[in-house]
């Protein structure tokens, strides 16, 4: 430690001599005064320690924000994406029912359709309309939302790609629970903390044990008169040996403080542990169901794209009613939105696996 002071005193002083007269003295004075801890018990080691610990602290407080804000931007991309090809099948939805509202007035012109199949096809063309208003906000929405996580304030953000999944090995509950332990950001910011906890231990305890200090101090001193003027430099140096003989137990209050904050500490760390335990198993059993339900409503699809088929040649023979060939298309519309949903669960579940784990966004050599 390092001080520097800088004074000037005035007083007066009387003369013994001669007439009894004042005289003003003037003094001024600089000096730089230095203080360097020989042995301090442990404080000086202890407080280095606990401030590296603390910035690793901050750089895993980091680590959870990015990791954080990696897996909501993903989420949202993704919802754009789902959003685009809902919209894209209420499009198709609506132009397949224009097609049969044209068919119908074949028909009908033909003579072999009522009135009532004329108007059933209209009202379900009307009937489809809301859906592709509905679906083209979502698109609004979700853009809307990924371009507030991803901080842009003006200009509009859109996305390419597809929602085509490829299946991939995922690990196991336990393996990805050991890889969480060791990688999770928040867990391992407790550990920091607890060590932190721990010099600040040393710390207190150190406060009523004896500290050895060396100080010195170097300046120029000058004193003025009207008769009597002198200057010149100072210093000193020296060693100074402190011991607080008693503080009213104070030291020993704050030690029994820092060794409860740090029992807590370490129990918010175990609950931390089976809270993450916890976010494995859910995002592994998430991952499961999500591969599962996409590998089902795969083959699904392709049936109800069949029975369409096969329900509108059976319409235009003469074999299938407009009832049949409605059926057919709701079963593939659902199966389809079904089909794109579950795509995206699966993938915003695979990014959900690597945030749990802690690896999302750095573990490149790690296959997720």
């Amino acid at each position: 430690a390092a001080t520097v002071s800088l004074s000037r005193d005035q007083d007066q002083s009387q003369v013994i001599y001669g007439p009894m007269m004042t005289e003003r003295t003037d003094r001024r004075s600089a000096q730089i005064s230095l203080t360097q801890p020989l042995f301090t018990w442990g404080q000086v080691s202890a407080a280095i320690r606990a401030a590296k610990v603390g910035l690793q602290s901050a750089d895993e407080q980091l680590r959870i924000y990015r990791q954080a804000a990696w897996r909501d931007v993903s989420a949202a991309f993704h919802d754009v994406l789902l959003a685009r090809e809902l919209h894209a099948l209420a499009l198709h939805n609506i132009e397949q029912r224009k097609r049969h509202r044209e068919e119908a007035k074949r028909k009908f012109q033909a003579g072999v359709a009522t009135d009532y199949d004329l108007l059933a096809a209209e009202v379900s063309v009307e009937n489809a309309r809301p859906e592709v208003i509905r679906t083209e906000n979502q698109v609004r929405t979700a853009r809307e939302r990924l371009r507030f996580l991803l901080a842009v304030e003006q200009g509009e953000v859109d996305v390419t790609g597809s929602l085509e999944v490829i299946f991939r090995p995922y690990r196991s509950y336990e393996e990805a629970l050991s890889l969480a332990r060791e990688k999770r950001p928040d867990l391992a910011d407790i550990r920091h903390r607890i060590g932190v906890a721990r010099e600040l231990v040393v710390l207190a305890d150190a406060q009523d044990k004896p500290r050895l200090d060396m100080k010195g101090s170097y300046g120029w001193n000058s004193v003025e008169q009207p008769s009597v003027y002198g200057d010149g430099p100072s210093w000193s140096v020296g060693v100074q040996l402190s011991y607080p003989f008693f503080d009213g137990f104070r030291t020993r209050g704050r030690v029994e403080q820092a060794k409860s904050d740090l029992r807590r500490i370490e129990i918010d760390e175990a609950k931390q542990i089976d809270a993450v335990a916890l976010e494995t198993r859910d995002a592994v059993y998430a991952v499961r169901e999500a591969e599962e339900i996409v590998r089902s409503l795969s083959g699904t699809v392709s049936q109800a794209e069949r029975l369409l088929e096969m329900a509108e040649k059976g319409y235009v023979l003469g074999v299938k009613n407009r009832l049949d060939v409605e059926d057919a298309e709701f079963n593939l519309r659902q199966a389809r939105s079904s089909l794109s949903r579950s795509r995206r669960d699966y993938l915003v579940a695979r990014v959900n696996l690597d945030w749990v784990t802690g690896v999302l966004g750095e573990e490149k050599g790690i296959s997720p």
